[in-house]
């Protein structure tokens, strides 16, 4: 079998390649290939991974490649995650809005969408590649995934499936607070990337859960979400929102909480700048600067929102448990045909009977060899049906602007998002994202 990770001089590769060790007979590698346009990043993630493998004594060889065409050939799992424009472009999606008085953050508000504009034709040229070169599966890990992975699906249909460890990553801190395996429960969640609710937790005699969590103070102040959202909140929801809710729900308190400590992007940065500077190690080493650079990196992660909730302290850090080990399930799912039960993003078909069919949505499925079957959801509160409804409109309206270079798109989906004020911010907001983006001002001439 051969898997491609395309964005192989990125951070989290060595997550990903770390997953590949533990699973390597189970799937059947043969051949694993980097692709990225930075060579020296390639370098740098490379001395990464041999200290990895060597340190776990398993032998699984990789090769770099810059040409996408070699990469994807025959591949049967193609994963990416990419940065149109880099670290440097993120800075810009969060500090132009923010100059209004706006939330930038990366994947919701203005900044999700400019991240869009300038990914999604490179996202759907990879599709194309694959389309003529490969018959395997895209595993879209880069963001905003839902909207990427709704403009890839209309080349390659079912056959991209969009990650986030967000909603699992909740769901398996329920489960620790209730203190039962989370394989042993059913996890009633649906919406977008970004934009979902938990409703239920039942166990396998189908007693629920969740409700009895919501009443207990104590134990919400045990997991992130509950110590973000609160328990007079959350008891007024009646479910248990995604953390990224938090920018929708508290979007002036979080404006607020950035402009006093700094936008996520730029710690990122220069973070990483630092990293990737520090070429020529040796694998062990490499390595240990890898993990230490991870640490800082993932304790700051959703700052801006604890710190505008006025909680303390740092990230909950779970190990062997982000995307990378979301995908490996998936892969295993499909090449064993397991018919585990993950959360992913996929097409609608009717989980959500307010979507149409070709809608990408964030809703549990069955996985096997034939892929997702997103399981039905049903009715679901008004509110989150109104909002779910709203940012698909948003999120259809910047692919077509994405696919098209139309301005006037592209203003549009800036003005229908609720955390953008008026048309006219949304204008300021663009012609801002224009003046500062020299690829985005020539996309959209």
């Amino acid at each position: 079998m051969k898997l491609t990770i395309v964005g192989g001089g990125g951070f989290r590769v060595p997550l990903v390649y770390g997953a590949l060790l533990a699973r390597k007979e189970r799937l059947g590698l043969d051949e694993v290939v980097l692709y990225d346009i930075d060579e020296a990043r390639q370098a740098r993630i490379g001395q990464v991974l041999e200290g990895l493998a060597a340190e776990k004594g398993v032998e699984l060889p990789f090769r770099t490649t810059t040409d996408l065409v070699d990469a994807v050939s025959g591949a049967d799992f193609v994963f990416c995650a990419i940065r149109v424009g880099q670290l440097e472009g993120r800075v810009i999606d969060e500090d132009v809005p923010l100059g209004m008085g706006v939330l930038g953050q990366e994947t919701t508000g203005p900044g999700g969408i400019c991240f869009a504009l300038r990914t999604i034709p490179v996202m759907t040229k990879l599709a194309e590649t694959m389309a003529e070169h490969s018959n395997g599966w895209l595993i879209n890990f880069t963001n905003p995934a839902g909207m990427v992975t709704e403009a890839c699906q209309r080349i390659l249909g079912d056959k991209v499936i969009g990650i986030c460890d967000s909603p699992s990553g909740m769901c398996r801190r329920v489960a620790a607070v209730l203190g039962r395996d989370p394989k042993e429960l059913w996890f009633h969640y649906f919406g977008l990337n970004h934009l979902g609710w938990l409703t239920e937790v039942r166990d396998g005699t189908g007693a629920p859960l969740l409700d009895t969590l919501l009443a207990d103070d104590a134990a919400l102040e045990r997991f992130e979400e509950g110590r973000l959202f609160g328990g007079e909140w959350l008891r007024t929801l009646g479910m248990l929102p995604n953390e990224y809710l938090y920018y929708f729900y508290y979007a002036a308190d979080t404006v607020n909480a950035i402009r006093g400590g700094g936008s996520r992007g730029a710690f990122l940065l220069q973070q990483q700048r630092e990293f990737y500077a520090r070429n020529g190690h040796s694998p062990k080493a490499a390595l240990e600067d890898w993990r230490t650079t991870r640490h800082d990196r993932e304790r700051t992660y959703m700052a801006e929102a604890r710190a505008a909730a006025g909680q303390e302290g740092e990230h909950d850090i779970e190990e062997n448990s982000g995307y990378e080990s979301e995908a490996m399930a998936v892969v295993d799912a499909i090449v064993n045909n397991t018919r585990e039960v993950l959360i992913l993003n996929t097409a609608n078909r009717s989980a959500l009977p307010f979507l149409d069919e070709r809608a990408v949505v964030e809703v549990p499925c069955v996985v096997g060899r034939h892929g997702p079957v997103p399981v039905a959801i049903g009715e679901v509160p008004a509110h989150a049906s109104s909002l779910i409804s709203t940012m698909k409109d948003v999120e259809r309206t910047t692919i077509e602007a994405a696919l098209t270079g139309s301005e006037q798109l592209a203003i549009k989906a800036l003005a229908l998002h609720p955390l953008v004020p008026s048309v006219s911010t949304a204008r300021e907001i663009f012609d801002g994202y224009r003046r500062r983006l020299p690829a985005l001002a020539e996309a959209f001439a």
